[in-house]
């Protein structure tokens, strides 16, 4: 059985077959760039840096619309360009600008399956020449906040029996034991555990470890389904700031096509740390 949206995926031969042009551009999005991108990236590839260049640190948020437009223009980038997105840790934050581009309606946008581990792994070739850029003037869409999800948006889902709520964080984090993701434990909460009712399904799960791929079909059916997580509900992902969540978001909406899936990208930061609101551990 294949994707539900096969369309968003295309593999690493297909990358190295298909070089980018005028309407194509590769976008490699990195937690690490200094030990990513710069040490080598795919020929012709882009650096999108998600802390710098998606988010706003004045605002906890990410970017606005007019940041959006800012970004997009000085990278070159055309609202029909074709844009194809990788990066590392199993493209965790190349989902996370896959669903914030999504947002603020760029359309044709593809993820490189296996990202840089699977590149890495097939042994083929880096740069670290920098392509030239030519500025455009971008203009973006109107938010589709069909995409996301806000705190008004989980307190009114506590209840109701349609909705479902996705903690893809790592089982200790769930629980409460740990306060920080395992990868990064400086950045921490104020309060460890859950949203009440959240159903807890690591991100990670929904990718083979040997290289970097996405499972199938039946093996991530097995995942979500298994925890109650069907399509005939209304599914919120989360993690902590809503980069690992984007991926979970992904998963679900694109590979298996579950037809209303939100990120919330408040997380566990927001939910955890505001008084009053009630958490489980």
């Amino acid at each position: 059985m294949t994707y539900a949206h096969p369309e968003v995926l295309v593999d690493t031969d297909w990358v190295a077959n298909n070089t980018p042009n005028g309407s194509r551009k590769i976008v490699e999005v990195d937690y690490d760039p200094e030990n990513g991108y710069r040490k080598g990236h795919i020929k012709d590839a882009i650096l999108i840096w998600w802390k710098r260049d998606i988010n706003d640190p004045l605002t906890r948020d990410i970017i606005s619309k007019k940041q959006f437009e800012v970004l997009m223009s000085k990278n070159g980038i055309k609202p029909d360009t074709e844009l194809i997105l990788y990066g590392d840790f199993n493209n965790w934050f190349a989902a996370f600008a896959f669903w914030v581009f999504k947002y603020y309606g760029h359309e044709n946008i593809k993820i490189m399956n296996g990202g840089r581990k699977k590149w890495e792994l097939e042994n083929k070739g880096y740069t670290t020449d920098e392509p030239q850029i030519q500025s455009t003037d971008y203009k973006s869409a109107p938010p589709d906040e069909g995409l996301r999800a806000y705190l008004f948006d989980i307190k009114r889902a506590l209840d109701k029996q349609d909705s479902v709520m996705v903690d893809v964080r790592s089982p200790k984090e769930f629980s409460g034991e740990i306060t920080a993701p395992p990868e990064y434990p400086m950045e921490n909460a104020q309060r460890g555990g859950h949203i009440p009712g959240a159903n807890n399904i690591p991100w990670a799960t929904a990718v083979n470890d040997a290289d970097g791929t996405f499972k199938s079909v039946e093996e991530l059916k097995q995942i979500y389904q298994s925890k109650g997580v069907t399509p005939d509900k209304d599914v919120i992902c989360y993690c902590r700031i809503g980069e690992r969540s984007s991926h979970s978001w992904f998963v679900l909406k694109y590979l298996l096509g579950y037809p209303k899936v939100r990120n919330y990208d408040g997380s566990w930061t927001e939910w955890g740390n505001m008084i009053g609101n009630l958490i489980e551990k």
